[in-house]
């Protein structure tokens, strides 16, 4: 677990981890200061603003649809956390997070059936090996309309509705993530991938993008409705260190 992981990464010379860990280096040791960050992924909700306790966050105010904040530093210890409207100042939805060091918060605020929106929490360990420089991935289902699904990441042109085909992550339902909040993302290489969603269990497709990214990238996928074709899903990424979130380009 991580205690041992961290003990014996200790005996590595500080000179090894500046080589091989980069900039996050103090995250896979759980050295460095747990960090949060906000995706607003509700299209009907109206803007937001970000509060932890009685506190507002200062760089998320009255942010819109498709805002996404990159992280930022925040207290070890509990504190919960609360999305309000900005006109109004309703609250649409509230998380409690008991920080931690070497830990990775994300807040998103999720459509639903109605105008109103709610809030998911999702927790990365980050449990990163030291030396590896793959990219860590992970999909969010904020879309009520698909019910469960999988994920495939693969070469592009490949046929994903071949028998051996088989799901990076698997049977993701509405409001929740995968790998589920408290399980470490998934390490995939740098690359150009087809990305392919179906209905959980079935090869029926969902949605079909392509999408490159390099290594050590941070990228959060999020499946949601797309408001111009009814039943229908788009998939939208937030690539940590850039602003706001992009649409995957469909095939």
């Amino acid at each position: 677990m991580k205690f041992t992981h961290t003990f014996l990464l200790a005996l590595v010379p500080v000179v090894g981890l500046s080589a091989c860990g980069g900039s996050d280096t103090s995250d896979r040791l759980d050295l460095a200061d747990p960090v949060v960050r906000f995706v607003h992924v509700a299209p009907l909700t109206p803007n937001l603003t970000l509060s932890h306790g009685t506190v507002v966050q200062p760089d998320v105010i009255d942010k819109p649809y498709k805002f996404a904040s990159n992280y930022f530093n925040v207290d070890i210890g509990q504190n919960t956390w609360s999305i309000k409207t900005t006109v109004g100042n309703v609250t649409l939805g509230s998380e409690p997070i008991d920080a931690s060091r070497g830990n990775k918060y994300t807040l998103v605020a999720l459509p639903s059936l109605n105008t109103d929106g709610g809030l998911y929490l999702i927790v990365d360990p980050y449990n990163k090996p030291l030396t590896s420089d793959s990219a860590r991935l992970r999909i969010m289902n904020a879309s009520f309309n698909a019910g469960n699904i999988d994920l495939y990441m693969s070469a592009l042109g490949t046929d994903i509705t071949a028998a051996t085909a088989r799901p990076l992550i698997a049977a993701t339902a509405y409001k929740t993530a995968g790998p589920a909040s408290g399980g470490d993302s998934v390490d995939i290489p740098g690359g150009t991938y087809k990305v392919t969603i179906t209905t959980a269990g079935t090869k029926v497709i969902l949605f079909t993008g392509q999408l490159a990214f390099g290594n050590n990238a941070d990228l959060l996928l999020l499946s949601v409705p797309d408001s111009l074709l009814p039943g229908a899903i788009k998939t939208l990424v937030k690539f940590e260190g850039s602003s706001g979130v992009s649409e995957i380009s469909a095939l």
